[in-house]
């Protein structure tokens, strides 16, 4: 993976919430030196408010042109970079074309059993709240089934987090990224 090319110039991880993007992003970016950042922390420091607060207070519409925004800074600022993204940014073109255009897509593909074990009852959560009647696993179904193909159109590299560590998870992107 050399730093030069443009095409590593940035790593952004996608996937769905409980994916691990953040967890594996700070070991990736210790493994590699790069500084990492998280879209979702970027916005609650921008505006003084977690993600499930931002949601509630200004709605989702509001909080995907902060998602756009944040996406955009971090695509336009110089240097390499470890990046993870909320779960929905893949669903917004501008931010498809943000993150292809700057670096490789590294999407962390988790089955649904894998997700709602780790989500636990997807408090925090505020896209899982919306059909809280229909019950997690179905919640997550429905958005597997929504995102899943953007994640596929969009990604680069693919790597399956099933039954894996975070450790691991880490040095499969490695290895995936020395062959890119």
């Amino acid at each position: 993976m050399s730093d030069a090319s443009s095409a590593t110039e940035r790593v952004w991880l996608i996937g769905m919430m409980g994916s691990g993007k953040s967890t594996v992003g700070r070991m990736l970016a210790e493994m590699t030196g790069r500084p990492f950042t998280d879209t979702d922390r970027l916005i609650e420091q921008e505006r003084g408010a977690t993600v499930a607060e931002l949601f509630e207070r200004d709605g989702e519409p509001a909080f995907r042109s902060y998602e756009k925004a944040a996406i955009e800074k971090v695509a336009a600022t110089p240097g390499p970079w470890v990046v993870s993204v909320g779960g929905g940014a893949p669903l917004g073109e501008d931010n498809r074309v943000s993150m292809s255009s700057s670096g490789v897509v590294v999407w962390l593909r988790a089955s649904a059993p894998t997700l709602v074990a780790r989500l636990g009852r997807g408090e925090g959560r505020p896209v899982l709240a919306r059909g809280a009647e229909e019950g997690l696993r179905a919640r997550v179904d429905r958005l597997l089934a929504e995102r899943e193909p953007v994640y596929s159109s969009l990604a680069a590299i693919v790597v399956d987090v099933d039954h894996c560590g975070s450790g691991q998870v880490a040095r499969a992107v490695m290895r995936r990224l020395a062959d890119w």
